[in-house]
């Protein structure tokens, strides 16, 4: 009988567990860093097709575009929750508004920021979630698949890294050697061509005669064979 009756303590402390973080935008948190893995590579016309037509449209260059998504909720920052309708409890302090931003590099999602007052009560950037519901709950047959499980990549209170951009997605200018867009095997390659470089400098060059050939010297030894 005792035993019974932690079992079912234990599931209703579970179960008001999982209430609370669904309240709290935990859940949300986690839907929306989920997004900003699934949704890279995903193309234009599938973006359009699942989070809809964006607010704001900047083209960057001939290649780059930068759309923006502007979300605010009827009733931002309150929810309440009656847990095991023992009183109800009204939570305030969320975000008010959510600003998404994704980055099309010739024709593809490169990346996905998010803006604004947002976080809700648990996590960051909860208020979001509506903007790429559509897209999360029907993937696009573009977008990659990504394990929302405890231990995989996504987290509730931190966005995932930024992926590599082309040099034409961040620089409207020429072709440059910019130092954000160099990797680690980059600046060794780099490093080791400096050092040859250097080294040719400083080895002695050939005398030429006058007439525009190389005299090469000779040591005694060489001389005496």
């Amino acid at each position: 009988m005792v035993s019974l009756k932690l079992r079912v303590a234990s599931r209703a402390g579970l179960a008001c567990l999982v209430l609370c973080l669904t309240g709290c935008g935990y859940f949300d948190s986690r839907t929306v860093h989920k997004a900003q893995l699934a949704m890279i590579g995903m193309t234009e016309n599938d973006l359009h097709s699942c989070a809809g037509i964006p607010d704001k449209t900047l083209k960057m260059n001939a290649t780059t575009v930068l759309e923006q998504y502007i979300y605010k909720p009827n009733t931002p920052g309150t929810f309440s929750i009656a847990p095991l309708n023992m009183g109800t409890v009204t939570y305030n302090g969320s975000g008010s508004a959510c600003v998404m931003m994704i980055r099309i590099d010739r024709g593809q999602v490169s990346e996905v920021h998010f803006a604004g007052d947002n976080d809700r009560l648990i996590g960051h950037e909860g208020i979001c979630e509506p903007v790429i519901r559509g897209c999360v709950r029907q993937p696009e047959s573009t977008m990659r698949h990504v394990s929302g499980g405890l231990f995989g990549p996504v987290s509730a209170f931190s966005s995932p890294p930024i992926p590599p951009q082309s040099q034409s997605a961040v620089w409207n200018g020429p072709a440059a050697d910019l130092p954000a867009l160099r990797t680690p095997a980059d600046q060794i390659a780099g490093g080791a061509a400096k050092a040859a470089a250097a080294s040719r400098a400083a080895a002695p060059s050939a005398p030429v005669v006058p007439g525009g050939e190389a005299v090469i010297e000779r040591s005694d030894a060489a001389s005496q064979k």
